[in-house]
Formats: structure tokens, C-alpha cells, sequence
């Protein structure tokens, strides 16, 4: 199981400002990671603002404009990719992806990563956080955000 070993997180995100950005293809599992991005955010103490985009793809250029505002202190980009019968998955998964680390190394601003890359939506709908599911991606990218914004605060030394 790919989710097997990961952490229990308890930890206070007051004052965390998160922008999560969800892309609209494959509503049922988008909706999922939202709904566990957005109950990671609550659990933690963190104020999140949820954007729609239309697809993975145009995540990295919206996550960056959140990053780049100095609206938010971190950003979860949620999303996910199926394998279909073209390259098209590639070029997609590697395009968001490197987009993605990119907005997050030039920001400084924490980048959580929620986009599925699937063979398949069954295995899609068992990342999704949803009833019978596995995982729950969209909880877990948003962990690591919080995290890290808290962690960057920290050496930061700033206060919030």
C-alpha cells in the first residue's frame, strides 16, 4: 500500500494562511482531496481559501500567483491525471509537476502536492479521502504544506 509508514501530524497551524487550488476534471475525486484539504486546514487551525481551476495543467501558474500575492503562506495544488492511451499523461503529470516544484523553490512559499497521477480512477477514487477509500491525498498534501510553513516560520523567526 503506497500509503503505508506515513506520519500522524498534530500540530497547530494557527495563523496559516493556505491557498487550495483544485482542479474541476474528475469532480468526484477532486472533490474528495478538497474536502480532506480543507478538514486537514480546520484540524490544524489554518484559514483556507479554495480556488477551481479548469485542470492539472494550469495548477502551477495559479498556485503561483497565490504564492507570489503574499496573501498566503503556503498552497496546496490538488488535482488528478489518468492514464489514457496517448502521451498525454506524460506531458501533463511532468508539465504540473515540474511547474509545481518550480512555484515553490522561487516563492519560498510551501507547494503541497495533491495531484494524482493515476493508472486508473479506481485507483484515483482510493486516494481521494472519500467513503472506502485507502488514502487520503488531499489531507496528506495539505499536512506537508502546514508543515512546512510552519517549519519556514520557525526559521524565519517570524511570529505570524
Amino acid at each position: 500500500m503506497s500509503g503505508s509508514g506515513s506520519p500522524r501530524l498534530e500540530f497547530s497551524a494557527d495563523g496559516i494562511r493556505v491557498a487550495v487550488v483544485a482542479s474541476s476534471w474528475h469532480e468526484r475525486i477532486t472533490d474528495g482531496l478538497l474536502a480532506g484539504a480543507i478538514g486537514a486546514c480546520e484540524q490544524a487551525g489554518a484559514e483556507a481559501t479554495v480556488i477551481r481551476v479548469a485542470g492539472s495543467f494550469e495548477l502551477p501558474i495559479v498556485v503561483q500567483a497565490c504564492a507570489a500575492s503574499g496573501e498566503y503562506d503556503a498552497t496546496v495544488a490538488l488535482g488528478v491525471v489518468i492514464r489514457g492511451g496517448t502521451p498525454h499523461f506524460d506531458f501533463v503529470c511532468q508539465g504540473a509537476t515540474d511547474g509545481l516544484m518550480r512555484v515553490a523553490l522561487d516563492t519560498n512559499v510551501p507547494v503541497g502536492f495533491g495531484l494524482l497521477t493515476c493508472d486508473t480512477e479506481e485507483q484515483a477514487l482510493d486516494r481521494a479521502g472519500l467513503a472506502g477509500s485507502s488514502e487520503d491525498k488531499g489531507a496528506e498534501a495539505t499536512w506537508a504544506a502546514l508543515m512546512t510553513a510552519v517549519t519556514l516560520r520557525g526559521i524565519r523567526g517570524d511570529a505570524g
